[in-house]
């Protein structure tokens, strides 16, 4: 059985700005990973290295820009949540003087959703801090991911 995470977040700039930083390498890597390859059209691969190594690979699937980014997600090597097996929507909303970010993170084992939704809390923080114009820092990241 698989599950999901919902979170919302208010991010203080506009939706394409957001937009652009779930879809250009040189943005992702303000708020996200040590290193990133992203080619942002439908198909196109995403790549992030975390802090400890571990590396996230998925496609995008669906690119509306300032309103939807989708795209799988998964960990190399990682019996569980394998590379592509699991989906990321994230939807944008203009909200007053910023955007309604959503992100829903489907198809989750249950064992997963505890760090998943511990690190999507953490990194979409560190995101509205550079969506408004913010530095986040380097990415500490949150450790060494379970594995099985």
């Amino acid at each position: 059985m698989s599950h999901s995470i919902r979170l919302e977040r208010f991010v203080e700039a506009d939706p394409l700005t957001v937009f652009a930083l779930f879809t250009s390498s040189g943005q992702w890597l303000r708020w996200q990973g040590i290193a990133c390859a992203l080619d942002a059209r439908l198909g196109g691969v995403l790549e992030v290295t975390m802090p400890n190594g571990m590396v996230a690979r998925g496609a995008f699937r669906e690119l509306v820009p300032g309103r939807r980014v989708v795209f799988t997600w998964g960990w190399v090597g990682h019996p569980s949540v394998p590379p592509g097996s699991t989906t990321v929507e994230i939807d944008l909303r203009p909200e007053g003087s910023g955007t309604r970010l959503v992100l829903t993170h489907r198809d989750l084992p249950s064992s997963e959703l505890p760090l998943h939704q511990a690190g999507w809390l953490h990194y979409l923080g560190r995101q509205a801090v550079t969506a408004a114009g913010g530095d986040a820092g380097p990415d500490p990241g949150l450790g060494e991911a379970p594995r099985g």
